[in-house]
Order: structure tokens, then C-alpha cells, then sequence
């Protein structure tokens, strides 16, 4: 039997990864629409929309996390303004997975963050912290309002699935 495109797996995909992919969607083209907003978009924020989605994350813990994020990418940018030199880059790269070990942010997008200052050609390095910062509060916020969202119209979203659930438990009790 051949799926229609309606009853496929684009219907089976969390509501949360679609907004989240349209988050992400958003901050490329900012970062490419103006020059200073060039450090807006960093490649490890899919893997933090990834991170904060497939878990079973509280609030708090994202918060955490977020915390460590703009914390190691102020760290690696102090680093690089220092001496941007592999000897840094390596010291950077050593207490950064020391902090996240210490404590415990379980999330090793933080590493990758610590050093987006040293193969950003931007001119904004000093924007690099608040950029991740700025992006993983946007993305805490956006999972909060799709998390409500499909909470409040959680029958609307399950739907189309809904009716084939039916029909299996259906042939089951049958």
C-alpha cells in the first residue's frame, strides 16, 4: 500500500524539530541579510536545537547549559585575543572540557562553541559570546512556545496519525 505525502513520514516528525528548523532557518539568513550579524549563525547551534530537543531536558538544565555555552565562547575568544596561536586553542580546548566535566553540563556542543573564535573570519570577535548566548536563549524560548503550542493543540497535530492508530488497534481487537 503507497503512502500519500499527506499520511507519510512528514506527518510522523515532531512539531518542535519543524519550529526549531525554521529557528535555525532564521538566524542563517539574519547572519547572511547584515555583516554584524555575521557571528549570529554558528553550525553547533543544530546540534544544540538537537541536543535540547531529543532529551528530556528541564528548563533548568537548558539554562545551564546555556550558561556554559556562552561562558566557554567568551573563554575561547579571550584565548584567541590573547595569543590566537594552536598552543591556546589547545589550553582553551583542555578547560573547557574541564568545566563542562566539572560541572556537569553533559553537553558537548560547548566544546565546539569555545572554538568558533579560532576559524571565524570575522571581524566581531568580541560579538562571538553574545551571539551564542543571544541564539541559544532565542532557542530555549522557541522550544517553550512549541512545547505550548503543541501541548494546546496537541489533537489537532495527531490527527491524521490518530486515524491510522484507530484502524491498527482496529485489525487487533478484530
Amino acid at each position: 500500500m503507497k503512502k500519500s505525502f499527506i499520511g507519510g513520514e512528514i506527518l510522523k516528525m515532531n512539531f518542535k524539530m519543524i519550529v526549531i528548523c525554521i529557528y535555525i532557518m532564521l538566524i542563517y539568513w539574519l547572519s547572511l541579510q547584515f555583516p554584524y550579524l555575521d557571528t549570529l549563525f554558528f553550525p553547533t547551534v543544530g546540534a544544540f536545537s538537537f541536543l535540547f530537543v531529543s532529551r528530556a531536558l528541564r528548563f533548568s538544565e537548558i539554562s545551564k547549559i546555556t550558561l556554559g555555552a556562552f561562558i566557554s565562547s567568551a573563554m575561547g575568544t579571550l584565548f584567541f585575543f590573547i595569543y590566537p596561536s594552536p598552543i591556546m586553542l589547545f589550553v582553551n580546548v583542555l578547560i573547557t572540557m574541564w568545566l563542562v566535566t566539572t560541572c556537569k553540563w553533559n553537553a558537548p556542543p560547548i566544546v565546539a562553541v569555545s572554538l568558533i573564535p579560532f576559524f571565524s573570519h570575522s571581524s566581531n570577535h568580541w560579538f562571538i559570546p553574545l551571539s551564542v548566548c543571544g541564539v541559544l536563549l532565542g532557542l530555549m524560548v522557541v522550544i517553550f512556545i512549541a512545547e505550548r503550542v503543541e501541548r494546546k493543540w496537541a489533537d489537532y497535530f495527531a490527527f491524521p496519525l490518530r486515524n491510522k492508530v484507530m484502524r491498527d488497534s482496529d485489525k487487533l481487537a478484530g
